[in-house]
């Protein structure tokens, strides 16, 4: 079974996507088990991955390897964890096309973007790597970030264990593949209000900061929760996205601390059934 992303093409005011995402990519391929000593002949689900470029203005910024699903979520969020755009409405158009074995993901900027970008370009210096797309000094590799110390988000200890539980039921890709990374946007009162799946933990978390984005959600009135380890990148993504907390099911690095910890984000980490671990602004979880 193959399911697949057709080429679309999206202009803001379309409306944004809420929820699970319909456009799950995966594909059966034969196999062959040892189950408690016996080799069995079957079929496995499993991701499809295929490059994704990003174009400004007609000239590829950056090439990732992605899921193929939600790719204009992907183009708004990474545009905005990048440094690209600040808002939404710096874009003009999105337009998805089919490109070979992959897409090529063509984002039209506002003037005064286009020609930011422009510069930015011709001073780039070399090759680019994977969540640290499109810079040219280690200053900007651990560039200073939102501070959202005055956010005045407090959640239960209840909630942050009830976003985990509900992202991992969500990600209808992860059950039948056991191979994808996920993020999700939880409110407390609502619960939660978007989920993005994909191989890459990166492209999971600017997928799901795409899509509270254009679902015009407020940011800072929910939990980020992901399904990864916390690198420092992570924590810089949910910062420019607006997010006061992040919870995650696995540890955090010692820079992912302290950048949580400059900018004011509560970290959660290790959340696996009723535990948790906090490492900055505890004050924010009620107990």
């Amino acid at each position: 079974m193959l399911l697949w992303l057709c080429a679309t093409r999206s202009r803001f005011g379309d409306g944004g996507v809420i929820g699970v995402s319909a456009k799950a990519s995966y594909r059966g391929v034969p196999r062959t088990a040892l189950r408690s000593g016996t080799l069995i002949e079957g079929e496995r689900a499993v991701p499809e991955e295929v490059p994704v470029a990003f174009s400004y203005g007609g000239s590829t910024h950056a090439v990732m390897m992605a899921s193929p699903a939600d790719l204009v979520d992907f183009a708004v969020g990474f545009s905005l964890t990048e440094g690209i755009i600040s808002t939404r409405a710096e874009i003009r158009s999105i337009e998805v096309i089919e490109a070979g074995q992959g897409f090529d993901v063509q984002v039209d900027l506002q003037d005064a973007n286009a020609d930011a970008l422009r510069a930015r370009r011709r001073h780039m210096a070399g090759p680019v790597g994977c969540g640290l797309c499109g810079i040219e000094s280690i200053e900007q590799a651990v560039r200073v970030v939102p501070v959202l110390s005055g956010s005045e988000l407090s959640v239960y200890g209840d909630d942050i264990v009830a976003a985990m539980k509900a992202l991992n039921e969500a990600q209808s890709l992860n059950r039948e593949t056991r191979a994808v990374h996920g993020a999700g946007f939880y409110n407390p009162q609502k619960g939660l209000l978007a989920v993005r799946e994909d191989v890459g933990r990166h492209n999971a978390l600017d997928k799901l900061a795409g899509a509270v984005v254009n679902a015009g959600l407020p940011p800072n009135a929910g939990i980020v929760v992901v399904t990864s380890r916390l690198s420092v990148e992570m924590v810089q993504k949910t910062a420019i996205l607006g997010s006061p907390i992040l919870a995650a099911i696995s540890a955090p690095t010692a820079l992912a601390i302290e950048t949580a910890e400059s900018s004011g984000i509560t970290l959660v980490a290790l959340v696996r059934g009723e535990d948790f671990e906090i490492f900055t602004r505890a004050d924010r979880i009620i107990l």
